[in-house]
């Protein structure tokens, strides 16, 4: 066997280095995270009655 020659071995060991030789470039944190709000703020949710709490233990 001269040395121009290669074995499938070789051949095979070259494809898998170029696929897997290399890692991949980082991402950064601020690049993968994007923060926004579930749901448009309910002015009328959060207002309060004096009688809510007769409302929802009497009736």
């Amino acid at each position: 066997m001269t040395h121009m020659e290669s074995k499938p071995q070789d051949v095979a060991e070259a494809a898998r280095h170029a696929r897997f030789g290399v890692l991949p470039k980082r991402i950064r944190l601020e690049d993968t995270v994007e923060e926004l709000p579930a749901t448009v703020p309910d002015p009328a949710k959060n207002t309060y009655s004096d009688d809510d709490w007769l409302i929802h233990n009497v009736v």
